[in-house]
């Protein structure tokens, strides 16, 4: 094997942030700060710049290393094993993107992190760019391990605050015990089948039928990741910790940790659990799962005037979304989410950077505070509105390319009235956004009162940059990430891109020949390099996306101007009251169940674990 063959660039990829977040926890006494900013930059660009080259190798078919040299012999190996497939490596390439944005945004951002800041970042990247490109199921929870420790310390990164200190606690705790009952499920599967290389997990559990063992332990694996992909009901911990964690660390939250947990559910289910829980048996757990996540971020979200807490919300419902898409386990509903994934990881990363703006130049991010104060900031509405639209699902974002395939993948699989459920959370979600953009940017509507509901969270707290002065380098990964969700939609390859992809992803008995033999499977195409897998735009999807966007833009107008109408006229006042009424029924519920309490997180976590062996059990039989 020579240097020039890619395969020597996976343990790099994953090697050289730990490499560099030493040297700047070693070093940061003597460094300047600039310098620190530059070389935390450098690595972060340098390990997505080898995902990168990565990525365009596994287009031809998956870069396969194997640690020490530690082979296969006769199709079995003791050694660790990186692969690098499309999505394993697109999934790299994007947490890369994405902490480089963050860090860019955040040059010269803390007033005194002294390399703390800089190396939980770097080490949380490593975590990330492992956990994507391991073939191993017990690496797969080290560096799921080592992404939660880093990402707890970042969040509580304002030790002197406490609700940031509560909010990291919460975090901590409820992911630390999802990810230590995931590991009760490897070792049951270690158990059974003497192995955890991720391609000889599903032949080895396919020599034995789908008993209350292999439940066990594919309700356990996949609580682990669901924990940290925010689905209901393993979501409490997620809009608590973003509404304390600084916005650069929001933006790794909620753009790529939450979509590496799903990836991480996928990634397991397609490797290790299709061989004996068939996608005709199990795809009604990912559908409710995927629609009851839907409609609770979807109802929870334009309830909050905390713009954090709005958006976290935001991302719980958009996840509820891709489960529904990915969970269709078709080709089309996996490229479907693979282009949603990428689109919403890029728009509500830049809503975040957005929010993180407003919080340093006036201290708050309460919407109903910050009405009209934002008329000043120039470029910043257009950016949040074109946010807004993006999430509601207006062609031709990334977003509504994603949501089309999604609604014809629910509809492949005999659920079309699923396709409402997009439609309908993606108007609130956009629509709650647009509202904040309105009131916030534009003064619309009338002034809210400021008082704090007891039931809702105030948005004031210390601004997180040490000036606030918009400085370009806080402007330009707004723009960039924008412009990518953008582009990826208008791009003619995407849809053929993301089909291939889902291919490759959807095909256990490939993807384990490729990585224990170096081969695709005698006999049949490679999905790899297949073609015209995926399409493009269609006049169904472009109409969905246009009645969402205007379902969005009604919502956000109503929501902005009907208490004045209120105040003015007898039975819109008495139509909004008996709406508030029932309304309740719901929404109370909802609200006390997020009680910010770390001890009901947990049993809605057990809960939440006995409800997925019960589901489980019943879709196998």
């Amino acid at each position: 094997m020579s240097w020039a063959d890619p395969a020597h660039l996976a343990p790099l990829t994953v090697a050289l942030p730990l490499f560099v977040a030493a040297l700047v926890v070693g070093l940061h006494r003597w460094l300047p700060r600039w310098a620190l900013d530059g070389l935390t930059l450098l690595g972060a660009a340098g390990a997505g710049l080898m995902a990168l080259r990565l990525a365009f190798a596994a287009a031809h078919a998956p870069v396969v290393a194997w640690i020490g040299g530690w082979t296969p012999v006769d199709g079995y190996s003791v050694g660790i094993v990186l692969v690098a497939d499309r999505a394993g490596a697109c999934a790299a390439v994007g947490a890369a993107v994405l902490v480089c944005a963050s860090l860019i945004y955040g040059w010269r951002y803390f007033d005194a992190v002294e390399g703390r800041y800089h190396g939980l970042v770097l080490l949380l990247l490593a975590g990330m760019e492992g956990f994507a490109l391991t073939g191993d199921l017990f690496d797969l929870f080290v560096f799921f391990e080592l992404m939660g420790a880093a990402s707890y310390a970042l969040t509580g990164l304002k030790i002197e605050d406490p609700p940031a200190v509560q909010g990291a606690l919460s975090f901590g705790v409820v992911n630390s015990l999802g990810a230590y009952i995931g590991l009760m499920g490897i070792a049951l599967l270690y158990g059974r089948t003497g192995t955890v290389t991720l391609a000889n997990l599903g032949p080895a559990l396919g020599r034995h039928p789908a008993d209350a063992l292999t439940l066990a332990a594919c309700a356990a694996v996949l609580t682990a990741f669901l924990v940290k992909a925010a689905a209901v009901p393993f979501h409490f911990w997620l809009a608590d910790a973003h509404a304390v964690a600084p916005s650069p660390v929001c933006v790794l939250l909620s753009g790529a940790l939450v979509p590496l947990g799903l990836y991480g559910a996928f990634r397991v289910y397609w490797t290790t659990f299709s061989t004996v829980l068939p996608p005709g048996h199990i795809r009604v757990v990912f559908l409710v799962l995927g629609t009851v996540t839907a409609l609770v971020g979807a109802v929870m979200c334009p309830l909050q005037r905390h713009a954090k807490r709005l958006l976290a919300y935001s991302t719980i419902a958009h996840v509820g979304l891709l489960l529904l898409a990915a969970g269709c386990l078709t080709g089309i509903g996996t490229a479907g989410a693979a282009i949603y994934v990428a689109g919403h990881s890029a728009v509500k990363a830049a809503l975040f950077l957005i929010v993180g703006t407003l919080l340093n130049r006036y201290g708050t991010v309460d919407e109903h505070d910050l009405h009209g104060r934002g008329r000043a900031m120039r470029v910043l509405p257009w950016l949040a509105v074109a946010g807004g639209l993006a999430l509601a699902g207006l062609p031709p974002f990334a977003t509504a390319l994603g949501k089309q395939f999604g609604e014809e993948a629910v509809g492949e699989v005999g659920q079309p009235w699923l396709a409402a459920v997009f439609v309908v959370v993606s108007a609130l979600t956009g629509g709650a956004v647009l509202r904040l953009a309105g009131r916030v940017f534009f003064g619309f509507g009338p002034r809210p009162e400021t008082s704090v509901d007891p039931e809702e969270t105030s948005g004031a707290e210390e601004p997180e940059a040490a000036t606030s002065t918009i400085r370009v380098t806080m402007l330009v990964p707004i723009v960039v990430l924008l412009a990518v969700a953008l582009v990826l939609g208008v791009l003619p390859a995407t849809g053929g891109a993301a089909g291939r992809l889902a291919a490759a992803f959807t095909d256990p008995a490939g993807y384990a020949t490729w990585v224990l033999h170096g081969h695709a499977p005698a006999g049949r195409p490679d999905p790899t390099t297949a073609n015209n897998v995926g399409a493009g735009w269609t006049i169904a999807g472009i109409l969905a996306g246009g009645l969402s966007t205007l379902l969005a833009l009604a919502f956000a107008a109503c929501a902005l101007w009907l208490p004045a109408a209120a105040r003015r006229s007898e039975p819109v006042r008495a139509a909004l009251q008996g709406l508030d009424g029932a309304s309740r029924l719901v929404v109370g519920p909802l609200r006390r169940a997020h009680s910010g309490h770390v001890g009901d997180y947990v049993a809605w976590l057990i809960s939440g674990v006995a409800a997925l062996g019960t589901l489980l059990g019943l879709a196998a039989h």
